[in-house]
């Protein structure tokens, strides 16, 4: 058995979310759990997000494909569930229908599809518009030839919605979020009939801009404890870390001074140094580009990478901690080192280091 395991922290998450609703005053909340949940275990923090108390209930999950929702419905998830990528082709259309999944509509060729579909079902669509992302949905002088076919279809909707996408809510002193908000409100009210039902804001957009919510609100990387955006920090923001990825030390190494660790050599000894092995690597999840000095944790004190990440170990210099023993804990991040600062060292963000936690990790709910 491998000594590493990513630690999954039930009443972080749920504290999350009911830190989220109060944020959203009110908003529903789609718990975007697509890529496997950020990392966190896809069907487990659906079933943990489906337990406990009103407040940290998601009202339904968001999923990016197909795969993913039939997973949640294997796993006996009945909660509703959105396909943000919409269907792929009528096949998809057909199977979505069967377990009654939400659909986002963004492009021509999934109107065509819906136009086409000749069963029984009354679809819950979620019309995506673009308000400036330029990535997904249909601009806003398509809005109502859209919506007319909708309304023309053989089997009528059993509801449609309307969402946009924030491109840039995480930068708090650029004004693109109030102009996108601007733009798809004006959509909505010149909307024929009712206005719909509408979802705007992800964890940037719940969290810093008031006027971006929606009656549905869609927090992905906040619901695991990690802030959205540079200018904050999750713990000013009420967000406890989810995952703590540990591992341990394997093996212990005197190396005198001016002899190299690692592959390249690209770590030398400034003097007679205790190097610590730790069973975790690229092959887990750690970030291969990690420079030498990174922190990791060992029994809960800091100590700098030494050399390059490997496929399955990486190497620390403990010279300064002389307790550290082989089955010493190794942190590489959780609560007392946050992800976004190894997302930092790596040169990326935290959404991608959570994501790349390999299936051969262990995830351990606590």
């Amino acid at each position: 058995m491998s000594p590493i395991r990513a630690l999954i922290d039930r009443e972080a998450l749920r504290a999350n979310l009911r830190t989220l609703r109060r944020a959203a005053q009110g908003a529903r909340v789609m718990a975007v759990i697509k890529a496997n949940a950020y990392g966190h275990g896809i069907t487990d923090v659906a079933a943990t997000l489906a337990s406990g108390d009103a407040e940290s209930r998601a009202d339904a999950y968001a999923v990016a494909r197909l795969d993913e929702a039939l997973e949640l419905r294997a796993a006996g998830i009945h909660s509703p569930i959105v396909l943000l990528e919409g269907v792929f082709d009528a096949g998809q259309l057909a199977e979505a229908a069967r377990h009654a999944l939400e659909i986002v509509v963004h492009d021509e060729s999934q109107l065509a599809w819906l136009e086409a579909y000749s069963g029984a079902h009354a679809f819950k669509i979620w019309l995506k518009v673009d308000t400036g992302m330029n990535r997904l949905g249909f601009r806003p002088e398509q809005l109502s030839a859209v919506h007319q076919r909708l309304t023309r279809l053989r089997v009528p909707l059993a509801e449609l919605r309307l969402m946009t996408h924030l491109a840039r809510a995480d930068e708090l002193e650029v004004d693109m979020t109030a102009a996108q908000v601007a733009r798809f409100e004006t959509l909505r009210s010149h909307w024929p009939g009712t206005p719909p039902v509408t979802s705007i804001g992800n964890s940037a957009g719940i969290l810093f801009w008031p006027a971006a919510r929606g009656q549905w609100v869609r927090p992905g990387i906040s619901l695991y404890g990690v802030s959205p955006s540079a200018a904050r920090d999750a713990t000013s923001l009420g967000l406890a870390p989810v995952m703590s990825l540990d591992s341990r030390v394997v093996a212990l190494r005197r190396v005198p001074a001016g002899e190299t660790v690692g592959y390249g050599g690209s770590w030398q000894a400034r003097r007679e140094s205790r190097i610590a092995i730790v069973a975790a690597g690229y092959g887990d999840g750690v970030p291969r580009h990690l420079p030498s000095g990174t922190p990791v944790l060992i029994d809960g004190v800091r100590a700098p990478l030494a050399g390059r990440v490997s496929m399955d170990m990486i190497a620390v210099d403990v010279t300064d901690l002389p307790t550290t023993t082989c089955g010493s804990v190794a942190r590489l991040w959780g609560p007392g080192l946050p992800v976004e600062e190894i997302a930092a060292a790596a040169g990326t963000i935290a959404y991608e280091v959570l994501c790349g936690v390999s299936r051969r990790v262990v995830r351990e709910w606590v």
